[in-house]
């Protein structure tokens, strides 16, 4: 028995009443807490926790050519995901996943932390378009890594050896710098999205809509069930103006070369082919590029990654006198111009040489075109004056964008006396406009604005907006090809527009500068032009160094007036204009070849004996005079095959 003294206080006894009392209370508020006060946050964890959302992504839409020919397509393929609505420690796991999908650890450890601000409920795309030993180690292991997942991805399928790469361009995850601007402000981390050519600049209607699957998980993170599923809606199908055939054409004429080749409709704006060289190839973006081949592109002096078409800003040589012949005539200047070239001439006390050493003798307009007389040209500089050439220059479209629809399309540079003034804070002098008149000194067009000014001078002053892809195809009102229908009409005395595109089919005639590119039975007019990298006296000190070569430039059409095809060719260190031109005339060869062979270009039904009736206009060698009639072509009895989609692709079905 207890004595007395051995019993509780009552003061003490009433302490752990109240102590216990207390805790009651707080367990009673926080039961209250959460069943009343927060249960709507917690049932949609719970829910969380149980139901997993996995996406199911959107291919991407097919690019097609003008006749409906596959250029890209999708191929599926697995990609291994990383889920993070599991209760592990994906860091500890870092190790094994890594050893399993051939990955360093330090990149997946990397990637998690990048991820770490998204909700836990999205999963990370951990490595696209795994192998099939990667994808037997993550089912293999499902009950030690249950963080680990696959998912059927649709990858771009590129033509082989970088054909069309740069008008296309490729696909890559979006980078934080692409996020922060405003075309793809709605992408999240992980996105995979166009970076350039027509991918980046069509994106939105190429990408689609991604689905999703709503998957029931155990305690383990297995999925058990499911739920329901939203599907994807596939990417919008592009159609591009251009022509595999014709591709096919320029891409082997310039291959091996460096440089540019474009040919377009000048009636209508519409690229038929574009051709960038060196190449890249795209296929190698279409997953994750590495670090070394990313860096091998970027210092490769050869640049690959630059579409020269419209981005190479260079002197175009002799060229810009074709501009400098409809700014003549204009002022009423290069018409009665009469010039003795004996080689050289001098302006504001500095002798200027023709590249004829000889000199070309008596000049005038009609001889200075098909001959390229530089001291003609240096003359009728004089008289115009740099303001007035660049007014021409200007209205032509010379040192503005075309407008055309790629990214990143430069502006080049057309010189005048308040351009020098606002860049340079100097005064323009006359002598510098000397240099201007054969296409050099500050003058540096790209080769789409040189195609883009000649097609306006062959269709009489018409001018058109070049672009890639038919807006027939797309979303109404989709910006990016609002103004491509839009045309400018540039003054062009009719007498003028005859005079000039008569000597420039002269140019691959005998007495022209590109005789050697002439086709028999093709009326073909054009412009050869070379133009300096370095002076020549720096060449000659660096032993006439190859690096330091004469770009190479070619511009013609067919036919003469109001053409249906222009082609402008850029050979990076080809010297002359001459061999540039012979790159133009295999292109316009291969589409006249595919006009002629086309059943409704045909003027008649073929006879029983295989032939059939044409017409056609020919200038005589002596070119003063044109000729005309009628005459018939033996046909093939089977017609030429043509591309059935790009190089490497398989033909649609």
């Amino acid at each position: 028995m207890f004595s007395r003294d051995d019993k509780v206080s009552e003061v003490r006894l009433t302490a752990a009443q109240y102590i216990i009392l207390g805790i009651f209370l707080v367990l009673a508020y926080g039961l209250w807490r959460l069943q009343v006060m927060q249960s709507d946050l917690y049932a949609t964890l719970a829910e969380k926790n149980r139901i997993r959302n996995v996406p199911i992504l959107a291919p991407r839409g097919k690019i097609l050519d003008r006749e409906g020919r596959t250029i890209v397509d999708n191929y599926p393929s697995f990609s291994a995901l990383l889920l993070r609505d599991s209760s592990r420690d994906l860091n500890v796991d870092a190790d094994s996943i890594a050893q399993g999908l051939h990955l360093d650890p330090n990149e997946v450890r990397l990637r998690i932390r990048h991820f770490s601000s998204m909700p836990q409920y999205q999963p990370i795309f951990l490595k696209e378009d795994i192998t099939p030993d990667e994808l037997a180690f993550i089912d293999a292991h499902r009950n030690e890594l249950p963080e680990l997942d696959t998912i059927v991805a649709h990858r771009r399928l590129y033509p082989r050896n970088g054909f069309m790469a740069h008008l296309i361009g490729y696909v890559g995850e979006v980078t934080e710098d692409m996020l922060n601007q405003p075309q793809f402000e709605l992408y999240s981390p992980g996105d995979v999205v166009g970076v350039s050519g027509v991918e980046r600049q069509y994106n939105t209607a190429l990408m689609g809509t991604n689905g999703a699957r709503r998957a029931l998980v155990n305690s383990h993170g297995r999925e058990v069930g499911l739920l329901g599923e939203t599907e994807a809606v596939p990417g919008k199908q592009l159609k591009l103006t251009v022509d595999i055939d014709l591709q096919i054409a320029a891409e082997e004429a310039l291959e091996g070369k460096n440089g540019a080749i474009v040919a377009m409709d000048p009636r209508t704006g519409e690229i038929l082919a574009m051709v960038s060289r060196p190449t890249f190839d795209p296929q190698s973006f279409s997953v994750r590029v590495s670090r070394d081949q990313w860096s091998k592109l970027v210092t490769d002096p050869d640049k690959p990654l630059l579409n020269k078409a419209i981005q190479a800003q260079l002197a175009p040589g002799s060229t810009f006198k074709i501009i400098m012949s409809v700014a003549g005539w204009q002022e009423g200047i290069a018409q009665s111009l009469h010039v003795n070239c004996t080689g050289s001439a001098e302006f504001y006390g500095r002798r200027f040489g023709c590249w004829v050493k000889g000199g070309h003798g008596a000049v005038e307009l009609e001889k200075a075109i098909y001959q390229s007389c530089d001291v003609f040209f240096y003359t009728l500089a004089e008289k115009l004056g740099i303001d007035r050439i660049a007014k021409y220059a200007s209205a032509l479209g010379l040192g503005q964008k075309t407008g055309i629809d790629l990214p990143n399309e430069v502006s080049g540079v057309m010189p005048s006396e308040e351009w020098k003034i606002r860049n340079f804070k100097q005064k323009w002098f006359a002598g510098e406009t000397i240099s201007v008149g054969i296409g050099q000194g500050a003058v540096a067009i790209t080769p789409v604005q040189l195609m883009r000014a000649i097609a306006a001078i062959s269709m009489g002053g018409r001018m058109v907006v070049p672009h890639v892809v038919e807006p027939e195809g797309l979303p109404a009102g989709y910006v990016e090809t609002s103004h491509v229908s839009e045309t400018k009409t540039i003054p062009i005395d009719p007498n003028g527009w005859a005079f000039i595109t008569d000597a420039m089919s002269r140019v691959l005639l005998p007495e022209g500068t590109a005789q050697s590119a002439h086709i028999p039975g093709i009326d073909i007019a054009g412009k050869t032009g070379s133009a300096q990298v370095v002076s020549l006296a720096t060449r000659a000190k660096f032993k006439n160094s190859e690096a330091l070569a004469q770009n190479g430039w070619f511009v013609g059409f067919t036919p003469r007036r109001n053409p249906d095809v222009i082609v402008c060719v850029l050979f990076e260190g080809g010297e002359h204009g001459k061999l540039a031109a012979r790159l133009a005339t295999q292109v316009l060869k291969a589409y006249v070849d595919k006009q002629r062979r086309l059943p409704n270009k045909l003027v008649e039904k073929p006879k029983g004996d295989g032939k059939v009736d044409m017409g056609a206009l020919w200038t005589m060698p002596d070119g003063d005079k044109l000729e005309g009639g009628r005459f018939s072509v033996k046909l093939p009895k089977k017609p030429l095959a043509v591309a059935a989609a790009a190089p490497g692709i398989m033909a649609a079905n």
